[in-house]
């Protein structure tokens, strides 16, 4: 099995990591979260809207969060979920803790979670996962940022360069929010998109204005985007997104309590439990004993080259396998594999295996090149054609 070891690994992150940048995460239409109603709210246009959320500058906030992703993801058996109770590439393997916020991102590429987090200003946040019979919190607390796994008992600290933004902090969950998710959706909006206010509704008790927001272009699998924004604050309270297949939503997170008041103090302070494992991590660019030995390069990032064909909802991007996963996915048994999850396309390009879900899809060409984006087969198909 050692020649599926690439292919496992690849197919395992590329969903995910996939996930959080085009659509940026989350509920099959859960009612409780979004309710139509007479809000009475006076008349606002799209643009109005859009401004509102532009210009919102709520940073203090507490709450509860819902998200629900349903991809249609086949079950990929072996493969593991980066969550807790082993299972290949759990832990030291991938690089990191159990507890590191970058692993802990594949449990969200489906089911349904709850979220507890809370914010004040752009360097104190914290997000708690709430599992059956454990948790995980993800805080930040001016440079330290610090990841814990109860069911682990393991902790992951990474030290942030000083005076350090939002931008620095690694990615985790703390982008898994309407906010984040409504972030991302309102960069795509240009000529290609068809922008409307559609209706009101109460979300989290607040009342709540919807902006629809729709591909104009084809070949695109996603049929809308949904977002409740706050009326008073402008903060998005919910995003939805629909999948041109019907059914329920792909992704949809929204809070289901939110408070706009400062949280206390204490929220963010954080102390390792007492016998927990603790990785450390820098990235303010210190060297020296006290720093962490530089990790190997996340095979979960950006691969290198990476091109984008087409334009707005359309974009695919295009890279080309590493070398040792190219070789991996010629191997007997992960040709096996793959005839099992993928099918078979032809094209210009020459031969390759489409691999579908819901919302991402991703064309695999025999050559080694990779096509990803939020389109259909057939835009995946034209994007090879395309491609140089």
């Amino acid at each position: 099995m050692a020649q599926t070891r690439p292919i496992k690994k690849a197919l395992r992150y590329a969903v995910p990591a996939t996930v959080a940048g085009a659509a940026a995460v989350t509920v099959g239409l859960v009612p409780a979260l979004a309710t139509p109603g007479d809000t009475d709210l006076p008349k606002i246009s799209a643009e109005e809207l859009i401004t509102r959320i532009a210009a919102s500058d709520t940073q203090r906030l507490s709450g509860t969060v819902k998200i629900t992703t349903d991809l249609g993801l086949p079950a990929l058996d072996g493969l593991g979920s980066g969550g807790h109770g082993g299972g290949e590439g759990n832990g030291g393997e991938d690089g990191g803790s159990e507890a590191d916020p970058r692993n802990k991102l594949t449990e969200l590429a489906s089911g349904s979670h709850t979220l507890r987090v809370a914010a004040d200003g752009p360097d104190r946040q914290r997000v708690s996962l709430v599992e059956e019979a454990a948790e995980y919190s993800l805080v930040r607390n001016g440079e330290d940022v610090w990841a814990y796994d109860s069911a682990s008992n393991t902790v992951h600290h990474t030290v942030l360069p000083e005076g350090a933004g939002q931008e620095k902090a690694p990615e985790g969950l703390e982008r898994i929010t309407p906010q984040k998710a409504a972030e991302q959706a309102l960069k795509a909006v240009d000529d290609t998109t068809s922008v409307t206010v559609d209706g009101t509704a109460k979300v989290a008790g607040q009342d709540a204005y919807q902006l629809l927001i729709r591909p104009k272009q084809p070949d695109s699998t996603v049929e809308s985007v949904r977002i409740a924004v706050d009326a008073d604050t402008g903060v998005p309270l919910r995003f939805t997104l629909a999948p041109q297949d019907g059914g329920k939503a792909a992704i949809d997170v929204g809070f289901t309590e939110v408070d706009f008041s400062k949280p206390a103090a204490e929220t963010f302070a954080f102390k390792p439990p007492k016998g927990a494992e603790v990785t450390e991590e820098r990235l303010d660019d210190v060297r020296g004993d006290s720093a962490a030995p530089e990790r190997e390069k996340d095979p979960r990032s950006a691969p290198s080259g990476l091109e984008v064909i087409g334009e707005g909802w359309n974009s695919v991007a295009e890279f080309e396998l590493p070398a040792d996963v190219a070789d991996g996915v010629k191997g007997p048994e992960a040709q096996k594999l793959l005839g099992n999850l993928t099918d078979e396309v032809k094209g210009d390009f020459g031969t390759g295996r489409f691999f579908g879900t819901r919302l991402v899809n991703a064309l695999i060409t025999d050559d080694g090149t990779v096509y990803v984006g939020a389109v259909t087969r057939d835009g995946l198909v034209k994007a090879a054609n395309a491609a140089e």
